[in-house]
């Protein structure tokens, strides 16, 4: 049996779980697509979020319909707006009350798992007599 198998159930069980994190939202791109809504409170053209998020219109366009879902009787995260704009198609993408409040959680809850992680760090480079600079105090 090995320590971890003898060490009993503690109050820390489940401490580095982050069931907090959203999977819906826990992706590079989708984060990439939510922070650039966050940033612009209007909304952003189809075209202007490849070019900011760095995404193909495909790929786009497949992170935007997931966000776009309801899901659980959770609301969409985004809204898409089909328009056209001097007789071209315009895609404008605003990022919903209910998205902008569920992003703000996911955030808290990734900011915890950074703090947890320069923590323990910290601690164990602390026992070793290392220090790293630009963590001390985080």
């Amino acid at each position: 049996m090995t320590d971890r198998e003898k060490q009993p159930e503690s109050e820390d069980a489940g401490r580095f779980a982050y069931e907090g994190l959203d999977p819906v939202l826990h992706s590079k791109a989708r984060i990439g697509i939510l922070t650039a809504l966050a940033t612009h409170p209007d909304g952003l053209s189809f075209a202007d979020l490849t070019r900011l998020c760095s995404l193909t219109d495909g790929n786009l366009s497949r992170h935007l319909d997931t966000l776009a879902k309801t899901e659980d009787s959770k609301p969409a995260l985004v809204k898409i707006t089909k328009t056209f704009q001097n007789r071209r198609p315009l895609t404008t993408v605003v990022l919903t009350s209910s998205g902008r409040k569920r992003f703000r959680e996911y955030l808290a809850h990734l900011e915890q798992v950074l703090h947890d992680a320069a923590e323990e760090a910290d601690a164990t480079d602390t026992a070793k007599g290392k220090t790293r600079p630009g963590l001390a105090g985080a």
